[in-house]
């Protein structure tokens, strides 16, 4: 069993050596790690090219001023150039603790009907090691908890068929984490999430959505996309989506921010 690392990559270059060591540091070595970055401007290309023995690098500019759209289309390039039966998905600021992939190794080997496997992080705070809280939700059960883009690993298949579904299109503001942990845990239901801790979530000033302050247009925009794109793979496997108070209340109050923004 093959695995493939995909790392997305932009201006991490404070942390990215500690994330391709903690790869090249797995017990198990059947892997293969593949890098693919937005163009840094700061030494990411640098410190990568003393591994360029080790593993594949490649630059791509940016597509889009959204954030998740550009960490989206740089794990689809890596994973052209991937051949892993099990994608692991790694943020160039995080990284994994050493037998991960050894235990992910055991478990999708000993559950052939498993999709996708999470896995909860710890959280590296100022040098300090502490544990992950996850953000508590305004309503239980709209969607599952969101597991970190790094703490997600899945079969090829699944990741391809993804893919080829345009399950990762449309809806700019919505992070790949939270696509594919709706798409295994609402729909595919078939995944695990493991125990123990594997990954280690590095708080940064400058992560992929941390400009989206709770309560803000932004984030009720987000949040109604989230709705929005639940209803379209719904409905694409013929399942019934059931519209909440949530799913109103939403899309009233982002209206409401929409036309007082066209007001002024």
């Amino acid at each position: 069993m093959k695995f493939s690392i995909l790392i997305s990559s932009y201006n991490k270059g404070n942390y990215i050596e500690k994330c391709i060591k903690s790869c090249l540091a797995q017990s198990n070595k059947n892997l293969e790690i593949i890098v693919v970055d937005n163009y840094s401007s700061d030494e990411t290309e640098k410190l990568l090219k003393k591994y360029s023995k080790n593993i594949i690098f490649k630059k791509k500019s940016k597509i889009s001023k959204y954030p998740a759209v550009n960490q989206i289309d740089l794990l689809e390039e890596a994973f052209k150039i991937s051949n892993g039966e099990i994608i692991c998905l790694l943020d160039a600021d995080d990284y994994f603790l050493d037998n991960k992939l050894e235990k992910l190794r055991n478990l999708f080997s000993e559950n052939k009907n498993i999709n996708v496997i999470f896995d909860i992080p710890k959280k590296l705070v100022n040098e300090k090691i502490v544990d992950y809280k996850f953000k508590k939700k305004l309503l239980k059960y709209i969607w599952p908890t969101i597991y970190p883009t790094s703490c997600i690993s899945l079969r090829r298949n699944f990741f391809r068929d993804s893919i080829e579904k345009k399950f990762f299109r449309n809806y700019p503001l919505l992070e790949i984490d939270f696509r594919i942990t709706v798409l295994s845990q609402m729909v595919d239901k078939k995944f695990l999430i493991m125990k123990n801790n594997n990954t280690i979530y590095r708080q940064v000033a400058n992560s992929i959505m941390s400009e989206i302050k709770k309560f803000s247009f932004l984030w009720w925009e987000k949040r109604l996309q989230a709705h929005l794109y639940l209803e379209d793979i719904f409905k694409f496997n013929d399942l019934e989506y059931k519209r909440n108070i949530d799913y109103y209340s939403t899309k009233v109050i982002f209206n409401l921010f929409k036309n007082f923004n066209k007001e002024k």
